[in-house]
Order: structure tokens, then C-alpha cells, then sequence
């Protein structure tokens, strides 16, 4: 069993780098790829070949979570763009995206303190859909206009988004508890 580690993810599953890609075909690599280098299929080879595939399977399996999830896709896109998506350390935002921000927070708070689920749903679903249209955005920002600074906001807002659907997830959990 050999196989290059130096490879991108994409490559590893016979990708192109892209933000849009064929889930279908990422999954059937990883499938693919793990049927070749479970451990399981190595439980009576050497021990350098089970520690081998070992690492393969983990590879492989954090390989495909960084594809499979648009927002670490996103990441690792520009990461291979050599451009740090900074969402650690730059939370500047622009200033509308900001007020959208404190009215969810606020509309969230209000629907928690009525202990309103319909509201926390209605929020949840509203949220989703913001989600999928940054997503939309930022697949044109990567793959068509190739803007990795507007991406790079553009990942760091979608931090911020998926914070407010959990937060609107444990609400809405605490609700049926």
C-alpha cells in the first residue's frame, strides 16, 4: 500500500479544487478509498502495514469532513489559495452585517424568553436560508470570481451564522427539556 499524504484533498479523491463539487462523487471516493485501507482489512498484515492503513483511514476520514462540510471546504479552499480566512483574530465586519447580527441575537433572545419554539423554528429556518445564500455567494466568490478576500469575509460571516443557528438549536432543545 502506497500512497502520497503530500496530496490536497481534493486530489485524494480525484477532484478538481473547487467550492462546487459532486458530493455523490466525493462520497463514493471515500468509500472507495476506505474499503482499500480500513484497518479492518489489515487485522493479519504486519504491524507497519495495519499502522500504515491506520493512518490512511484517518487521513481519508478527515480529508472527506473537510470536503463534505461547505464551511471547512470553503477554509481549506483558501488555505490551498494561501490566504488565512483570519476568523480568529479579525472579526471586523461590515456594519449592516453586524445590525443583522445583533437583531437575530435580540429576536432569538425574545423567542427564548417566551419560551416560543414556533419563533426559535421560524428563526432556525430564517437563518438557514441566509446560510444557504452566503453560500451561494461564496461558491461565486471562489470557483467563478476567484475573490479569495471577499471569501474570506465571507467565511468568517458564515462563523457567525452557524454560532446563531446553535444557539438557536440548544434554545430550542432547552425548550423541550
Amino acid at each position: 500500500m502506497k500512497y502520497d499524504f503530500t496530496q490536497n484533498h481534493f486530489a485524494l479523491f480525484g477532484l478538481e479544487p473547487a467550492f462546487r463539487i459532486d458530493t455523490a462523487a466525493l462520497d463514493q471516493a471515500y468509500r472507495d478509498i476506505q474499503g482499500q485501507v480500513h484497518p479492518d482489512r489489515f487485522a493479519d498484515a504486519s504491524e507497519a502495514e495495519r499502522r500504515m492503513s491506520m493512518q490512511w483511514s484517518t487521513h481519508a476520514n478527515e480529508a472527506y469532513q473537510t470536503l463534505k462540510k461547505p464551511a471547512s471546504r470553503a477554509r481549506y479552499l483558501l488555505q490551498l489559495h494561501g490566504v488565512d480566512a483570519l476568523e480568529e483574530s479579525n472579526t471586523a465586519m461590515p456594519a449592516e452585517f453586524l445590525m443583522s447580527q445583533m437583531e437575530w441575537r435580540e429576536a432569538i433572545g425574545d423567542a427564548k424568553a417566551a419560551r416560543d419554539g414556533a419563533a426559535l423554528q421560524r428563526l432556525e429556518r430564517e437563518l438557514k436560508l441566509d446560510v444557504g445564500m452566503l453560500l451561494e455567494l461564496l461558491a461565486g466568490q471562489l470557483d467563478d470570481a476567484r475573490d479569495d478576500a471577499a471569501a474570506a469575509l465571507s467565511v468568517r460571516k458564515l462563523k457567525f451564522m452557524e454560532k446563531l443557528i446553535m444557539e438557536v438549536q440548544d434554545a430550542s432543545e432547552a425548550l423541550e427539556t
